[in-house]
């Protein structure tokens, strides 16, 4: 028997005094719902054992409702939760490149157990990591002579009055710069594990636009406090973006459980680096005519600065993550659909671009959308009603935007989706993608790519094991923010 149907867009009903965020989507482990349609506890729904889960801390605090004509009340609600935490398989591997090293060499600068208690990229990493290190500290000390001059340091000697104030301008633009570890570690904390190397890349490429501001004060002294405290608040970012993200990297390299003394070492070669980079520093700055000349002192930065990101980038590169981001999803599951194969992690990771930003990759795909995001127009409730029944059995509604060049894909999850519902839904995403016609009818297309995933997903996820892919640590996560509770109504 059917009811009379309406969409109470874009009502809303705020159960709590807190408003909710709007932020960026990430992808993960889904939130276990904390109430049913009654108000009452609700218990978590069953999934494969084989995910970890990742339970919600917070209550519901937003809620819109859709009465339908199918007897079915649909709920989104807005509910957060916390990403799990990696764990790494064991790989293991021998370097030639230590054989003329005496042991107590290899003991002071290497984890004990090495090779086999790290990662099999952790050597190379480090090898590119100690010259990028050293060209940092030559830039900062290139650098300190800019800011020094720029408070006075030379030019007003046994003036007290002159010390004082460049003291005051160097506390002040120390204290500016704090804010910007503070914003970045309380506002976007959930972005690392995602994603440790675009993060740590950017890191440099906003530290290097701080640098700059550090090194213009020499040529504008009296505006030291305002570029100075610029230059300290960008290299304040990069160092909120930098440590989290290596100390991702770092658990990586762990794979013996020794996180510890991984960072210990590390901590070896780049307090090595610094020493060498300082006193290379120091013998430019010595060089006559160097400092006098600004032209001079900016060029041989700004040459060191390209070498130092060049250095970054190679280090970067050579890693070799067996977790499945979002990127590589998205490389993984192209090559499924083309060819029915899954790449390994080395040509996976090597074919990963480090730079590119999510939303400039194709197809292009907003996850964790709203109904009302997702279909407009005097036919929303129909559609609303049969993407229902479509995708009755999976844990996500895909739908498509078609434009004339390209398609838009939404996602919407449902309650209890886990990161294996992520990846399903990319799956299916890449291969509309692949086979879209825009001649065609919308749901006859959908409804053929769902009988795609389901015929081949299992294949995929049979290669992804096949392959060395660690599936216990999909890093896709689920949006916090809105998810659909589909329930029979009363």
């Amino acid at each position: 028997m059917s009811q009379t149907a309406h969409l109470s867009f874009p009502h809303r009903a705020f159960l709590s005094r807190r408003r909710p965020r709007r932020r960026r989507s990430q992808y993960g482990v889904a939130p276990r719902p904390l109430r049913s349609s009654r108000g009452s506890p609700r218990a978590a729904q069953p999934e494969d054992a084989s995910l970890p889960r990742c339970e919600a801390r917070s209550p519901v605090v937003l809620v819109e409702r859709y009465t339908l004509h199918d007897n079915s009340l649909l709920k989104i609600s807005l509910e957060k939760h916390i990403s799990e935490e990696n764990e790494l398989e064991d790989t293991h591997f021998a370097d030639p490149k230590l054989a003329l090293l005496p042991d107590s060499v290899k003991d002071f600068i290497l984890p004990s157990g090495f090779p086999e208690s790290v990662s099999d990229d952790y050597l190379q990493y480090l090898l590119l990591q100690f010259p990028t290190n050293v060209t940092a500290w030559i830039c900062h000390a290139l650098v300190t002579s800019s800011l020094l001059k720029a408070v006075g340091v030379g030019s007003f000697s046994g003036s007290t009055a002159a010390a004082s104030a460049a003291a005051i301008r160097w506390v002040s633009k120390d204290g500016i710069g704090a804010v910007g570890r503070l914003l970045i570690g309380g506002r976007f904390g959930n972005l690392f594990d995602d994603d440790p190397k675009q993060w740590r890349m950017y890191a440099d490429f906003i530290g290097s636009t701080g640098s700059i501001f550090d090194l213009t004060t020499q040529l504008y002294p009296a505006y030291f406090l305002p570029l100075a405290s610029l230059g300290n608040l960008a290299k304040a970012v990069a160092r909120g973006l930098k440590d989290p993200s290596f100390r991702v990297i770092q658990n990586h390299f762990a794979t013996s459980g020794n996180l510890g003394e991984v960072a210990a070492k590390e901590e070896v070669w780049e307090v090595a680096a610094q020493l060498l980079g300082l006193a290379i520093g120091i013998l430019i700055l010595d060089t006559p005519g160097l400092v006098k000349s600004y032209p001079s002192l900016a060029f041989t930065w700004t040459s060191m600065r390209f070498v130092h990101l060049w250095l970054r980038y190679q280090s970067l590169s050579v890693l070799r993550f067996n977790t499945i981001n979002l990127k590589r999803a998205r490389i993984l599951v192209k090559s499924h659909v083309l060819s029915s194969k899954v790449p390994g992690c080395d040509e996976c990771n090597e074919r990963e671009n480090i730079l590119v930003w999510q939303r400039f990759l194709k197809p292009y795909i907003r996850f964790g959308v709203s109904f009302e995001e997702m279909m407009s127009g005097e036919k929303a409730i129909s559609q609303v009603s049969e993407l229902l029944k479509l995708y009755r059995k999976e844990e996500y509604i895909l739908n498509v935007n078609p434009r004339y060049e390209d398609i838009e894909i939404f996602i919407a999850f449902k309650v209890g989706a886990t990161s294996s519902s992520v990846l399903r839904g990319l799956w299916q995403a890449n291969w509309l993608y692949e086979n879209w016609d825009n001649a065609a009818d919308i749901y006859y297309q959908l409804a053929l790519s769902l009988s795609e995933v389901e015929k081949r997903f299992e294949d995929f996820l049979q290669q992804l094991d096949e392959a060395g892919w660690d599936r216990r640590n999909i890093a896709l996560k689920v949006p916090k923010e809105i998810l659909i509770d589909q329930i029979s109504a009363i």
